[in-house]
């Protein structure tokens, strides 16, 4: 199965960058109630696997954290795979992803190493974009590129399991923490 650990968002934010989203008028965008950080994920894992992970993921101390948005991007540069909001970076975020990681690994699952871009996806687009998308993309980060949003307290730390479907993944949470 695939999992992903995730922030989970505030309604707050989780709102606004609804609205923001209702602006694009290109790709499938996530619904509202699965907008999320992703802190780590995992392609392929098993059910002992998850076992042991969430046994120490339940033993992992976490405290509060704050994380606020600054500005919009791609990923995918000329042929755009996904548009996001940007997560201002910060020490407690980079703290938290590594133990995560570190978490990870110590459960003996196979994290690749990769450069943690904190973002939180708004929409998705299809290998080929026609160019008037393209177009419809550009005036949209022209106009909204710099939008942000003042930093608010996740509420809670989970572990998603993510089944691909055809009209796009569905996101179940499978263990669900309180940061504190």
């Amino acid at each position: 199965m695939r999992i992903f650990v995730a922030l989970d968002l505030p309604d707050e934010l989780t709102g606004a960058l609804s609205a923001l989203q209702d602006r694009l008028l290109v790709g499938r965008h996530v619904p509202e109630d699965d907008l999320h950080l992703t802190l780590a994920f995992l392609p392929e894992i098993r059910l002992p696997e998850l076992d042991e992970l969430a046994l120490d993921f339940e033993m992992m101390s976490t405290g509060p954290l704050a994380i606020g948005v600054a500005g919009l991007d791609i990923f995918g540069g000329a042929h755009p795979r996904s548009v996001h909001a940007t997560v201002t970076p910060s020490e407690p975020l980079a703290q938290l992803q590594g133990k995560v990681s570190t978490l990870i690994r110590r459960a003996g699952l196979d994290l690749p190493h990769r450069r943690f871009v904190p973002h939180v996806t708004l929409a998705r687009f299809p290998n080929t974009m026609p160019p008037e998308d393209h177009a419809r993309l550009g005036r949209f980060l022209q106009a909204h590129g710099d939008w942000s949003h003042e930093p608010v307290l996740p509420e809670a730390l989970t572990i998603y399991q993510s089944r691909l479907r055809d009209d796009g993944p569905v996101y179940d949470p499978l263990l669900s923490r309180p940061l504190i």
